[in-house]
């Protein structure tokens, strides 16, 4: 039966809700400046795909240690402020590289450093936007509010992905990275004014009695650490070949920032597209779904290497930016139908952590074996290596065979009570929590 626009969109008449889409649409607009500043500033000061391995590596490293601790402070700490200081520090360590960069000073270990700061916050960020999205809207309303949550940060990320490029290529990186730490100091404010609550628990145990009760958790559902370790890999490969390598492939190929900016641009289309089809579209086994789409992420690396024209590397950008968003959206709510509410934060940080875990890797490595191998021939070998390991991780039945159907009575219900107990929700119905944005 479709549903009216209205319905999809209802969830617009919560205050606190429209509150979380102002910051999901100041941080990712001005954080798409950085994602093409950075490389760009580093090209330009040194010329060295290798230094720009560390710089984006330095970037994902504190996932390995600050994401477990960021679910940890999410679910003794109301998650929203979390979010705040996290949009903070972002605006220190980006506006100080812009700062460095537009006075001639930038020096890599300058970037190294800053970009590791960065990397800090986006890694405490994570868990804690995982927790706070089901604070704010009805379960009934659960699964329209992250996908119109997600079409408003991609649509962000679009705009600031293009504005980014052409940025860059009229008067340098500097003044792109000046502009992320003035919109990511504006999105701030909007957190501060959402009145949600911690989740309320019956005892409050250790830093390390609550990580280990959250691995316990992780660690119980095969589904969950499966394709976690499938998209460690998978994501290893796209972020050395694409994140990596692709600025450099633009720089000598394809006509520079403007060109990168505008490839972004279109993934951002395809992500406010696939949240379009998120509202209509629920596979029957998410989690064969959400394994198979990790294969789909081996095309722009594909594209890349192959030096396709600009506007047929934008249309591979897009589709798979509408597959990895449909894909996000059904891993949210698969997380909140397994995944206990007081648990979430902890469990959806150790989810980012097997999934990035080895980012940094993928990001020192793509610089010097592209130096070696060549680049076209690096990316060649990630996309041999992202289609290996999707297929690896169907053979895993639970994973080919579970149905939407499977759902545990005793999670939902657990799920529920928790939600039950928050303060914050006195002025909607009671919900179930279930994972927000990736």
């Amino acid at each position: 039966m479709s549903t009216s626009m209205s319905t999809r969109f209802g969830v617009l008449r919560y205050r606190d809700f429209r509150l979380l889409l102002a910051d999901r649409f100041l941080a990712p607009s001005a954080f798409a400046f950085s994602v093409v500043g950075v490389s760009f500033a580093v090209l330009a000061r040194t010329g060295s795909t290798a230094d720009l391995s560390y710089v984006l590596a330095a970037q994902i490293a504190p996932n390995l240690v600050f994401a477990p601790l960021g679910g940890v402070i999410a679910d003794r700490i109301p998650p929203q402020y979390v979010i705040a200081f996290a949009n903070f520090l972002v605006a220190i360590c980006e506006g100080t590289l812009g700062l460095l960069v537009l006075t001639h000073n930038a020096a890599l270990w300058q970037m190294i450093t800053l970009e590791a700061g960065t990397g800090t916050a986006l890694a405490i960020f994570y868990p804690a936007s995982q927790a706070l999205l089901p604070k704010l809207v009805p379960d009934a309303e659960l699964r329209q509010a992250n996908a119109v949550s997600r079409l408003v940060m991609n649509g962000a990320m679009m705009g600031g992905a293009a504005a980014g490029g052409f940025l860059v290529a009229a008067v340098g990186p500097g003044w792109a990275l000046a502009t992320d730490a003035i919109g990511m100091a504006a999105a701030v404010a909007p957190n501060l004014l959402i009145r949600a609550a911690a989740t309320e628990r019956e005892h409050h145990p250790g830093i390390f009695s609550e990580l280990r009760e959250g691995w316990d958790e992780f660690r119980s559902h095969s589904w969950l650490w499966g394709i976690a370790l499938e998209y460690s890999v998978v994501l290893m490969c796209w972020y050395g070949s694409f994140s990596v390598l692709g600025p450099a492939v633009a720089a000598a190929h394809l006509g520079g920032p403007a060109a990168w900016g505008t490839i972004m641009a279109f993934e951002s289309i395809g992500l406010i597209v696939g949240g379009f089809v998120a509202l209509r579209y629920s596979p029957k086994r998410p989690m064969l779904f959400v394994s198979v789409i990790g294969a789909t992420i081996a095309l722009p690396s594909l594209a890349l290497a192959m030096l396709w024209p600009v506007w047929l590397i934008c249309v591979a950008s897009l589709g798979v930016g509408i597959a990895i968003e449909t894909m996000m959206v059904q891993w949210n709510v698969v997380m909140a139908r397994y995944i206990p509410a007081d648990k979430l934060a902890r469990v959806s940080a150790y989810d980012v952590l097997g999934s990035v875990m080895s980012m940094p890797i993928g990001a020192l490595l793509a610089g010097p074996i592209a130096s070696a191998i060549g680049v076209s021939a690096t990316q060649y070998a990630a996309v041999v290596v992202i289609l290996t390991a999707s297929g690896l991780t169907l053979l895993s039945r639970d994973i080919r065979t579970r149905h939407v159907d499977d759902t545990p009575m005793a999670t939902a219900a657990a799920v529920a009570v928790a939600v039950l107990a928050a303060p914050a929700m006195d002025s909607v119905v009671p919900v179930a929590a279930i994972s927000s944005d990736a």
